[in-house]
């Protein structure tokens, strides 16, 4: 009797070994390493609510964010394989596809984020009002690495305005500081973009409250005619507290890049579990409700920049043949 009980036992054991070693390759996960920027920016938050939903939606991925300086960090330690996915403001990331000022790079678009239509805000009780009232004003431009200023950059240009001569600029070390230094007067104005972007949220809802000032009618064609890749863009009412009529500007979209190499079918496993959890993701982050598909489709500079993995997936549920 005692050794068939300890025949059962070791059978018993054996079973359990193999079952748990099973379990482990039923949760076997793909770590994919999602980088960000500082602390305090839109994209640190879009971040993790995108690791959160994709995570949930598929327990076969774990998408682990990294804070890095922003755009123009990404995008070499995406080329250099360091990243596996990475958030990338659309002028940087169109520079990057054109080749300008640097070789053309052969990174991939995993998805469109939402728009970026960039404005400054400045304290309720500023006297500013325009573009022009703030020529050499203290100016927050953003993080120098993140996309924020080369924004800033195109848009004064096209206005025959330079950002480092005709403004006292201000370059941040952590995004997150910028409302701060609006709200005790280190600066005047806080340069930033899109609709729920944490430093103009700060200001807005702050006891005195804030105001935007956006290009007008006739300087936002005069951008466009310049540079034809920036859209015109709406931030509607009611996206920041106190705001109380929509706010017409520039901007681009802002993308999740993936690294050349990514395999296709980690790529098309990202992209089913995204926009199959779009309402969850939208639930999270009002910005994020633009995360969708056609979007990502329409804001391409081609569809040829899109992964292949992705493309997949769009074929598969039709929004593209």
């Amino acid at each position: 009797m005692k050794f068939a009980r300890a025949v059962c036992a070791a059978v018993l054991l054996l079973a359990g070994s193999a079952a748990a070693q099973q379990g482990d390759k039923a949760i076997s996960k793909t770590a994919i390493s999602l980088g960000t920027a500082t602390p305090g920016g839109g994209f640190p938050l879009y971040g993790q609510v995108f690791a959160e939903v994709i995570n949930a939606a598929d327990p076969t991925l774990s998408i682990l964010p990294r804070n890095t300086k922003g755009s123009n960090e990404n995008i070499p330690l995406l080329e250099a394989g360091q990243l596996d996915i990475a958030l990338v403001a659309g002028e940087p990331a169109y520079e990057a596809f054109m080749g300008i000022g640097r070789p053309a790079s052969h990174l991939k678009i995993l998805t469109a984020i939402y728009s970026s239509p960039g404005m400054f805000v400045v304290r309720a009780d500023s006297p500013y009002r325009t573009i022009r009232d703030l020529e050499g004003k203290r100016v927050a431009f953003g993080v120098r690495g993140s996309g924020l200023p080369i924004l800033s950059r195109y848009v004064l240009d096209a206005l025959g305005l330079k950002q480092d001569d005709d403004f006292q600029s201000i370059y941040l070390d952590h995004a997150g500081d910028g409302p701060a230094m609006v709200l005790d007067g280190r600066v005047d104005a806080l340069w930033g973009a899109g609709i729920g972007w944490p430093g103009f949220t700060a200001v807005a809802e702050s006891e005195g409250g804030g105001r935007f000032i956006a290009p007008d009618a006739e300087e936002i064609a005069r951008i466009r005619a310049k540079y034809g890749f920036l859209k015109p863009l709406t931030v509607p009412a009611g996206s920041y507290p106190k705001q109380i009529a929509p706010i017409s500007s520039v901007g681009s979209w802002s993308f999740v890049l993936a690294r050349e190499a990514l395999p296709d079918d980690v790529a098309y496993r990202l992209a089913r579990a995204l926009h199959g959890a779009e309402g969850a993701l939208c639930k999270k982050l009002a910005q994020a409700c633009e995360t969708t598909a056609p979007n990502t489709v329409a804001a391409a500079p081609s569809t040829e920049l899109i992964h292949p993995g992705v493309l997949r997936y769009f074929r598969e549920i039709g929004v593209m043949k």
